[in-house]
């Protein structure tokens, strides 16, 4: 008796985009690696929504996406023991700093933190507000920071993390 097999399809491989944006000197052409996907805003959102291009105003605009990424993960080091508060006190209001240093070690995880990209909003202008998932073993974590502008810097005046 001969038994007829049928080939079984091989599961379709497609690379993953890149977690980190380009660096400033990379052009969107010079990559062999797929687009990111477009940013949506909020968890559920259903259709793309283009990302708004911060308008400077008279004291200076907001920082962007990439300084953004880079003080959530500072203080989700700091947050997670891995990084002294001291090398973020430049970006915190004197009680913001003084309530991290209080905070001690919030994120309890076996492996360093890595910050995603972050989500924000301007409530009203000088005020900037952002949420970042805090990628860490054995499980996530949210961190919120809302930032103020102090003069011509951006400072640091409240987080939160769960």
């Amino acid at each position: 008796m001969s038994r007829h097999l049928r080939p079984v399809a091989l599961p379709r491989l497609v690379p993953t985009p890149r977690t980190d944006p380009p660096y400033d000197d990379e052009t969107p052409g010079s990559r062999t690696d797929p687009p990111m996907p477009p940013a949506t805003r909020g968890a559920l959102a259903l259709a793309p929504e283009p990302r708004p291009v911060p308008v400077p105003d008279a004291a200076g605009s907001p920082p962007g996406g990439r300084p953004l990424r880079a003080l959530a993960q500072a203080v989700a080091e700091v947050l997670a023991g891995r990084r002294p508060a001291a090398t973020v006190a430049d970006r915190f209001t004197e009680r913001a700093y003084a309530e991290l240093v209080r905070a001690g070690t919030m994120i309890r995880t076996s492996r360093p933190p890595r910050a995603g990209l972050p989500h924000t909003s301007r409530p009203r202008d000088g005020v900037l507000e952002m949420c970042v998932l805090v990628h860490c073993a054995p499980r996530n974590h949210v961190l919120a920071l809302r930032l103020e502008r102090r003069g011509v810097q951006w400072l640091c005046t409240e987080f939160e993390t769960a």
